[in-house]
């Protein structure tokens, strides 16, 4: 039994509540530091902001996709129930986020908007994986970065659009968030909500006795190729020896901070967070020791320790891929108004004209996403994959760092283009590479896992950055935008790594040295 072929339309629907879920992130990503500021944080400060919320998807994504792979429901199904939670909340936070009164009231508005954008999000990375064959996922995962892109383009202009054709103020009293920003959040709740509907309402799923009936399909014609993870049992003492290596790092670099004064808080974040996975996995190995080994915590636990070797090569490539984008998104407003547009000043004019200035260069690199997204499948099946990832990231990096050096605003939206090119690779080929190599019974929480490469690096982000921003390059932001281009390229060829399970078995198939793989890819391509 095997998964049918679905129709452009259909792949459609099922993608095109990404459309509002990447509405509502594009206007954080674009406004959030600004409305930080605006209540009156400081550049150097921003960073550890943002921290709440990654906090709170590391812990929010594999639980999500742990319970979406154990929920079935005759009418919601499995995914579209979280798809629906996530819209709802996700939607009242971003009509309460611009009329926050205080800078602890944004930064608390961003972590609930943040956890609930990331329960409707998480799933729709395994609906790909549940509902199309092997052979369109990649065109699956590119409609998700077109609708990711067309979102993103439309909500990074608002504000901008919104001031300068229908008038709206873009100036308000100090500590006061302009009107442009408001009304930008307001209508992207209901884009969000609305987006997601349409896919809940408009996209059927495989019962578990269909994706049972699939997976013995696809593991009978794939043979001992086969992917297998997350079914072996880890040992008690590897649980221990890796617990015991974070905690004790964690320990000594938080000690080494606190003894050389660093002064900054934002430090604490990455040696803590080591010696808190210490502590997580010491206290997984405790029951595994008592043979505790069921439950959600022990599960999720299991499945990290046991991740497909492509799975593996794939997260350092998305640890740089993301450093890179979370340096762009924290540091991009703050660095093109103070080195650009010469202020620092929240509620001067030329801040936000600057600022401004910013949401269109959003929209600008979303847009490119947004038409490259359909070039990438023939690119891929002309090439592969990686070769594709590769010179994505690598034009990605080149355009991030030229900001660096550039001094006219019009020239940042050549920058953005390369950033585009990246952005629009970063959403598909990691997650269609990826997908081949995941167990179906486990779609759900290995993606919600491949979510800590996302999170780790915007930790990491969000505690270096601040401090070298303002103790080595004394507080120009324009600096983190370099480092950013650095990573990204680094992850270009990060990318070389990678064994593409689904290229790899096509290639044996082609060549005849596997009559499994020969049956199994002759019939997919009929």
């Amino acid at each position: 039994m095997e998964k049918p072929r679905l129709s452009f339309w259909q792949i459609w629907n099922m993608s095109f509540g990404f459309l509002g879920i990447q509405f509502g992130f594009a206007l954080q990503n674009a406004n959030v530091s600004r409305i930080f500021e605006t209540l009156g944080a400081d550049v150097e400060s921003i960073p550890i902001l943002w921290v709440a919320a990654p906090v709170t998807g590391l812990l929010i994504q594999p639980i999500i996709g742990h319970m979406s792979d154990k929920t079935w429901h005759p009418r919601w199904g499995r995914r579209r129930p979280f798809f629906m939670i996530g819209a709802i909340l996700a939607s009242l936070a971003l009509f309460i986020m611009p009329n926050s009164p205080l800078l602890w009231v944004a930064a608390g508005m961003l972590w609930i908007m943040d956890a609930s954008i990331n329960v409707s999000m998480e799933p729709f990375r395994a609906f790909v994986g549940d509902l199309l064959p092997g052979e369109q996922r990649t065109a699956g995962f590119a409609m998700q970065s077109f609708f990711i892109g067309t979102g993103a383009v439309i909500a990074s202009a608002l504000p901008y659009i919104l001031s300068e054709v229908f008038g709206v103020k873009s100036e308000a009293a100090e500590g006061v968030v302009p009107d442009q920003v408001k009304y930008s959040f307001y209508i992207g709740g209901a884009v969000f909500l609305l987006a997601v509907m349409w896919t809940v309402f408009t996209t059927k799923e495989y019962s578990p006795e269909e994706v049972a009936a699939f997976s013995e399909s696809e593991k009978a014609d794939a043979g001992p190729a086969a992917p297998v993870a997350g079914e072996s049992t880890v040992a008690p003492n590897r649980f221990r020896n890796v617990g015991l290596g974070f905690l004790l790092t964690g320990i000594l670099t938080t000690l080494l901070v606190n003894q050389m004064s660093l002064g900054k808080k934002e430090l604490y974040i990455l040696t803590v967070g080591l010696a808190a996975f210490g502590v997580i996995s010491l206290v997984a190995g405790m029951f595994s020791r008592q043979t505790k080994t069921e439950g959600g915590f022990m599960e999720v636990m299991q499945d990290l320790y046991t991740m497909p070797k492509t799975m593996a090569q794939l997260a350092i490539v998305q640890f740089f891929s993301w450093f890179a984008l979370f340096a762009m998104w924290i540091y991009t407003t703050a660095a093109i108004t103070s080195s650009i547009y010469g202020t620092t000043d929240a509620s001067s004019a030329a801040y936000n004209e600057g600022a401004d200035w910013v949401g269109v260069c959003f929209a600008v690199y979303n847009g490119v996403a947004a038409l490259v997204a359909f070039l990438l499948p023939p690119l891929a099946r002309a090439t592969s994959r990686k070769t594709v990832h590769l010179i994505c990231l690598l034009l990605g990096g080149l355009g991030l760092a030229s900001i660096f050096f550039v001094s006219d605003p019009n020239m940042l939206l050549l920058s953005m283009v390369g950033v585009g090119i990246g952005w629009a690779s970063i959403l598909s080929m990691p997650y269609a590479i990826l997908s081949g190599a995941l167990p179906s019974q486990k779609m759900g929480v290995y993606m919600g896992i491949f979510n800590f490469f996302i999170v780790i690096p915007q930790l990491v982000a969000a505690s270096i950055l601040g401090f070298l921003v303002g103790q080595l390059f004394e507080g120009h932001a324009v600096y983190a935008l370099l480092i950013g281009g650095v990573s990204m390229a680094l992850a270009g060829l990060l990318t070389l790594l990678v064994d593409d399970v689904d290229e790899r078995r096509q290639r044996a198939a082609a060549a005849g040295t596997d009559p499994n793989l020969t049956n199994y890819f002759n019939r997919r391509r009929k």
